[in-house]
């Protein structure tokens, strides 16, 4: 959703107006701007603002990693036209690693470098700021990957398919008999299969002859034509190295020079893709650049958080060096030799900064504090102070107290500041319009915020700005629902959370005496108390289990098992009360070896059973609808982390062909309705009955 209306109200502050004006100007090679983190994207979005002639200034917005660079741009979007946002992504491998990088990513990095080069219609129109983590700023290019064509296809188009799909595999383009992942064609009489690596779904180009008549996605799971796409074809190559005759040629001659490599080198000179090829790039193209060297005239450089930058970019060149020293090191013992290619490896980042400043490219940061400090660089950076200072604050939260954020909300209307708050979703954004509302604070839902926001109402929207920021000069104030409620409201891109401790880990403040526990070397025990002991001049707390006796007669042995390995202890949890095992003696062995030869049988019938299900087919339902979409929106409550991970699970297993076999359980009030909604009405859009 839009937000130009604050970033409208924003630009009234004094340090982002000169900011603008240097920008405009191109006088100014250093400059810093001091920004709260939830004011740092309408700051972006304002210096790529148009210039005195009306002509964009272009920003490379560098963040520290990949996560931030997806959340900076999806702020961007807010505050600009979405399409002229755009995401440069780095390789998952390292330029010397023997693996390639995803056909995906690979396709979504030359789309980006193919707008910059030719900012057509075609491509999607101008840049206006492209984000990338440091990673993908430090790493050189092969030369011209912008001019590489994208094969296109429009309805209407008089093309040979032959001469598509040799377009297709010149363009690293995989041939199979159905099309299934990105980066893959597939050829029926006049029906043309292709995945692009930019798309969700595949597209399904229908030719009359040599005319191109429709072209429409379909789905990978049933491979079943949906809409008609209107766009079109765009499908740019699936990789950065792709084998021209001039790379085949070179690898055939770099054999003698490079016998670490002669497997590799054998099959790109006979025209064979190979997983890693493009650790060998430098030795097989004319030349590297890199992101700054394909900027247009007027581009800026900003690095957001610059400390986080530059900590990133000294580990990854620090990275790729230990692990070049360990090839060679391996090489030494009798491994393959590495091949040394120093002109694909991370620039440093004072290297990089040199560079675009030697361009008339300059280099600018967003600070998160307004001091008077140095940022080192290296050996080769001078540093510079801070310049400007935004008029904002991050936003201190309710932690929860929803009755006091709801009083300083009201007394903030009163005073005639403009508020917006933003929401993840449209269910949420409306429950938190019902909540002002019966705290008497003036609210209102809009869908966007195109014009400066009004003083006398809090104005609730749905967007994904991230953190929320306070311009107390300016009385205004971003906010989100997790500032107000207390909760974050961004949990449909949370990670998935940590794996969890052993759930029947012991807690020795829950045990009684006399409580039976299971001990993994010694079996079961009973447990006695807690004890500290001094062993060695320390003191330290000790669990007490007690063992059956040796022998006859005797008292039984006991255990002092250290507070700080009680992993190896876990509650007893069988129905009836144990016989205690010995320690030291083979009855616990001999338990613990039938229960391994009983899971063995169980897990044997399970393999059968599963076998015998796989092989069975079932109903294949269809991708989510945009009703799916709306009906999942309007949910008043967040979804948790587990809820997410479930609902994508279940949906997966609703799509496959295999007979679904999944229990989801849960207490009381944890949201399982929620998940069996979302199933329900996905069956029921499929025309099938639920119960």
């Amino acid at each position: 959703m839009s937000l130009t209306g604050v970033l409208a109200a924003l630009r009234d502050d004094p340090a982002l107006v000169r900011a603008v004006d240097a920008a405009r100007s191109g006088d100014e090679p250093l400059l810093d701007l001091a920004a709260p983190a939830g004011a740092r994207p309408a700051a972006i979005a304002a210096l790529a603002g148009p210039g005195p002639s009306g002509a964009d200034r272009p920003v490379l917005a560098v963040t520290a990693t990949g996560r931030a660079a997806e959340e900076t741009a999806a702020a961007l979007r807010c505050y600009l036209d979405p399409e002229s946002v755009v995401e440069f992504p780095a390789w998952e491998t390292l330029p010397h690693e023997r693996l390639s990088p995803r056909s995906d990513t690979v396709g979504r990095r030359l789309a980006v470098l193919r707008r910059l080069a030719h900012p057509d219609a075609v491509t999607g129109g101008p840049v206006r700021v492209v984000v990338s983590p440091v990673r993908a700023l430090l790493q050189p290019l092969v030369r011209g990957l912008g001019d590489l064509e994208p094969v296109a296809l429009q309805p209407g188009d008089e093309r040979d398919l032959e001469d598509v799909v040799a377009a297709l595999a010149g363009a690293a383009y995989t041939r199979t008999d159905m099309v299934e992942r990105r980066g893959e064609f597939a050829v029926r009489g006049g029906i043309l299969d292709v995945f692009p690596p930019t798309v969700d779904h595949p597209l399904r180009v229908e030719f009359f002859g040599d005319t191109v008549e429709e072209i429409r996605s379909f789905a990978v799971a049933d491979q079943r034509s949906l809409e008609v796409e209107p766009s079109g074809l765009w499908a740019p190559p699936c990789r950065e190295l792709l084998l021209t005759p001039q790379v085949r040629e070179r690898a055939e001659r770099l054999k003698a020079d490079l016998p670490a490599a002669v497997d590799m080198l054998d099959r790109i000179a006979a025209g064979v893709a190979t997983e890693g090829m493009e650790s060998l790039t430098p030795a097989l193209v004319d030349g590297m650049e890199t992101l700054v060297d394909v900027l247009p005239a007027g581009a800026h450089v900003v690095l957001v958080d610059p400390e986080r930058v530059r900590s990133r970019a000294h580990d990854l060149v620090a990275t790729t060096e230990e692990f070049l020293a360990a090839a060679w090191a391996n090489a030494a013992s009798g491994a393959q030799t590495p091949v040394d290619l120093s002109e694909a490896s991370f620039h440093s980042l004072a290297q990089t900064r040199a560079h675009a400043l030697a361009r008339r490219v300059p280099w600018w940061s967003l600070t998160p504090f307004a001091t008077d400090t140095t940022l080192d660089l290296g050996p080769a950076d001078e540093g510079h102070a801070v310049d400007l200072a935004l008029g904002a604050r991050d936003v201190e939260g309710y932690a929860g107290d929803v009755p006091k954020a709801m009083d300083d909300l009201r007394a903030l209307v009163r005073a005639g500041w403009r508020l917006v708050t933003a929401t993840e979703g449209h269910g949420p954004a409306q429950r938190l319009v019902e909540v002002l509302s019966d705290a008497d604070v003036p609210a209102r839902l809009v869908e966007s915020l195109p014009d400066t926001p009004d003083p006398a109402v809090v104005h609730v929207t749905t967007a994904s700005v991230g953190p929320g920021f306070v311009a107390e000069p300016l009385r205004l104030a971003l906010l989100t629902e997790a500032d107000i409620l207390g909760r974050a409201g961004a949990t449909k891109d949370m990670r998935r959370m940590p794996s969890r401790a052993r759930r029947n880990t012991v807690d020795p403040l829950q045990l009684s005496p006399g409580d039976h526990v299971v001990h993994e070397q010694h079996g079961v025990g009973r447990y006695v108390e807690m004890v500290q002991r001094t062993v060695g001049g320390a003191q330290r707390e000790y669990l007490v289990i007690e063992y059956a006796p040796g022998k006859r007669g005797q008292p039984g042995d006991r255990l002092f098992v250290p507070t700080d390995t009680l992993d190896q202890v876990t509650r007893y949890v069988g129905g009836e009360a144990p016989t205690l095992n010995k320690m030291g003696g083979s009855d616990w062995a001999k338990t613990k070896g039938r229960a391994r030869k009983a899971v063995k049988q169980i897990a044997g019938e399970l393999v059968r059973l599963y076998s015998a299900r796989m092989a069975s087919r079932g109903y294949a339902f269809g991708p989510d609808t945009p009703w799916q979409r709306e009906l999942e929106d309007a949910f008043a409550y967040i979804e948790t982390p587990d809820q997410l991970v479930t609902i994508d699970e279940v949906k997966a297993d609703m799509e496959r062909e295999v007979p679904m076999d999944r229990l989801v359980c849960g207490d009381v009030g944890y949201g399982k309705t929620e998940i069996a909604v979302r199933a329900a009405f996905k069956a029921v859009q499929d025309g099938k009955q639920v119960a």
